[in-house]
């Protein structure tokens, strides 16, 4: 193996077990993976930022100016996020200014609710078609025993299935810690409709009893839109909890150089991933919801939205500033990582060619 191939090796292999060894960087995969680190969206998430924006250190708008210094190419952004300054309290007036200044950024907006609920559904896709976006975040958070939780949501998407071709948009429902990847790719492969997808989450499998490899796997045919984050796996009686770190730190146990390379090399033709969003969530806790030892049909308790709570010895304030110095380290390390992989390719296409004379 020379050196390139065993950089390639070693950076795809960083926590992601023996059993799932990375494939040779041959000159094809090299100059498909070029063409895909070209087409690569990255977008900044409110969530990294969301003490400023609880806290209105930070409006929504800002998120633009800062996912416009950092040379992104769009953002994403939760209904609720900002309280009191959100897009969901925002006015009609309001609202075209804030889809008017990111048109002149340059910059895509994607919504998220955390929801499947018609009233939930109805109020993005009012705002949605204000604000001229197509692609909205769902995931549902019922309670009750696995097959009734499954119904309700397969009710919930023929509602926005319908919704989705009446308005010309993509909802794509995210595996948030409930549910398993494989009960998630059942029931988009049972409506089969081209305007419902799925987004993957880096980290929340871990809660469902998955690991990130096979979890990615299993829903691979279905992803449109990535939530990248770090988390550290934390073990509990029966299942794994996670704790959100920064991503490539030591505390990260996620295979992300791998799962990154896997995302990107999706769909035959073009990307089949649309945005990678950069969901920092340093410090976020999230319980095991289902057991290794769980019944067949098992009881998914009900799940309150995601949110931080202050870390022992933290203000509010100093929150506020960590997290801005976390969102910079993500998009350092996820632009480093990109920029090796991209180093990688480049060596094993030139490498390839006949030595000229």
């Amino acid at each position: 193996m020379n050196a390139i191939q065993a950089r390639f090796h070693a950076l795809l292999s960083h926590k992601a077990g023996d059993d799932n060894p990375p494939p040779l960087l041959t000159p094809a995969v090299a100059d498909k993976l070029l063409e895909r680190l070209g087409q690569l969206r990255l977008f900044a998430h409110a969530y990294p930022l969301l003490s400023n924006l609880t806290q209105g250190c930070l409006k929504p708008a800002d998120l633009l100016d800062f996912a416009y210094a950092h040379e992104l190419q769009g953002v994403s952004l939760h209904l609720l996020d900002g309280e009191e300054n959100s897009l969901g309290r925002m006015s009609q007036d309001q609202l075209l200014a804030f889809a008017a200044k990111a048109e002149t950024l340059g910059l895509d907006l994607h919504l998220e609710i955390s929801s499947t609920r018609k009233e939930d559904v109805d109020q993005v896709v009012a705002i949605a078609k204000t604000l001229g976006v197509r692609n909205i975040r769902v995931y549902s958070r019922y309670e009750g025993h696995l097959s009734r939780v499954l119904d309700l949501i397969e009710t919930d998407l023929h509602y926005l299935a319908g919704q989705a071709d009446q308005h010309d948009l993509f909802f794509d429902f995210e595996q948030h810690e409930e549910l398993k990847s494989g009960e998630i790719a059942q029931l988009l492969e049972r409506l089969a409709h081209p305007r419902l997808h799925a987004l993957f989450d880096f980290g929340n499998m871990i809660n469902a009893g998955e690991q990130p490899l096979a979890a990615l796997q299993g829903l691979a045919a279905h992803i449109r839109q990535v939530h990248l984050k770090g988390v550290r796996i934390v073990a509990e009686q029966n299942g794994c909890g996670h704790y959100g770190v920064l991503q490539g730190s030591a505390d990260d146990d996620l295979p992300s150089p791998r799962m990154i390379y896997e995302l990107l090399m999706l769909g035959e033709r073009a990307p089949q991933v649309v945005a990678f969003i950069l969901e920092q969530e340093n410090h976020y806790i999230a319980p095991a919801f289902r057991q290794a030892d769980e019944a067949p049909d098992p009881f998914i308790p009900f799940r309150e939205m995601s949110e931080t709570a202050l870390p022992p010895g933290y203000t509010a304030q100093r929150m506020a500033a960590d997290e801005r110095r976390w969102a910079n380290n993500q998009i350092r390390y996820v632009r480093g990582l990109l920029g090796e992989l991209t180093i990688l390719a480049e060596l094993a296409l030139a490498a390839a060619s006949p030595v000229q004379a």
